[in-house]
């Protein structure tokens, strides 16, 4: 069992489509209503029919009052690190708080070179990527940024404005190196989907972190853990991922919480996104909740 103990929170992944953003408004709006906790945003700027991640973010933290936002996950390659610092400050202090940074080193780099990034790959990316985590902290606090390297040259930029509250990091990976640097430095992970990261695999994923964290001095626990889930819910149907009725969504979920160590779960739905959202928070949502609480409590 790995139950790291961590409060549950939910969340809902928007389309980025530029066909369909009228839709994600209004999903976006009633996952709010529904009380989930998180909207996260794609980011692949290359994709040609997909709207730029942090305009739609701006976009709909204008058109919502409460929930949170995150990039699942920002590609570092494509968003300097000292410039991304600067553009989740300033939506922190418009949103009262409400930004955090899921980030990414760039797992696709013939992509991020059609655009003119740098498509490192291997080693280097995952050096890169670390580097990047440091320099976002440091900027993110406020503090004087300066670091001349083979990845990055910054002559002291004095950072600002300091977000209200803290925009973590949160770091997606699903290999050994780049897990590591989860344990070491961010203030979590984000498990690609499911049907990349199947469950199996996760606890060896798990304990790369945990290792990582501990050897840093860092106490495991307080890193947060992210599954994307894609799936159907209903009692038919086909689709990829999890499929099948609430009971299956709230008995999977709460085995994935109390046995996996997941305490974040972004929910993609495959088909009908307003209604499985409805499903989702009305339904799925609350009863894991309570089961894992009572789990937790020994009830």
């Amino acid at each position: 069992m790995t139950d790291y103990q961590r409060p549950l929170s939910f969340g809902l992944s928007l389309d980025p489509s530029a066909g369909t953003w009228p839709e994600t408004r209004r999903l976006a709006r009633t996952a709010e209503d529904l009380g989930l906790d998180h909207l996260a945003v794609q980011d692949h700027p290359y994709q040609p029919g997909h709207l730029d991640a942090w305009t739609l973010i701006a976009h709909l933290s204008a058109a919502t009052d409460r929930i949170s936002f995150l990039t699942d996950v920002a590609d570092l390659q494509l968003r300097p690190p000292v410039m991304l610092a600067k553009a989740a400050a300033s939506l922190s202090v418009l949103t009262d708080g409400r930004i955090q940074l899921g980030l990414g080193g760039g797992g696709i780099p013939d992509a991020i070179a059609s655009m003119g990034g740098p498509a490192r790959r291997g080693q280097d990316m995952v050096a890169f990527a670390e580097e990047s985590l440091g320099l976002l902290r440091t900027a993110l606090s406020g503090g004087a940024v300066q670091l001349h390297s083979p990845y990055h040259s910054v002559a002291g930029y004095r950072a600002g404005p300091v977000p209200p509250k803290p925009v973590e990091l949160w770091l997606g990976a699903q290999k050994p190196r780049m897990l590591a640097v989860t344990g070491r430095v961010a203030d979590g992970w984000i498990s690609p989907l499911n049907i990349y990261v199947p469950p199996q695999e996760v606890p060896s994923r798990q304990r790369i972190i945990d290792e990582a964290a501990t050897d840093a001095g860092r106490d495991p626990r307080t890193l947060r853990r992210v599954y994307n889930v894609i799936g159907v819910i209903g009692d038919s149907g086909d689709g990829p991922g999890l499929v099948g009725d609430v009971r299956r969504w709230v008995d999977t979920f709460t085995e994935w919480a109390v046995e996996l160590g997941f305490d974040t779960f972004v929910f993609w739905p495959a088909t009908d996104p307003e209604r499985q959202l409805a499903l989702f928070a009305d339904e799925v949502v609350p009863a894991v909740r309570e089961r894992v609480d009572a789990i937790r409590s020994g009830r």
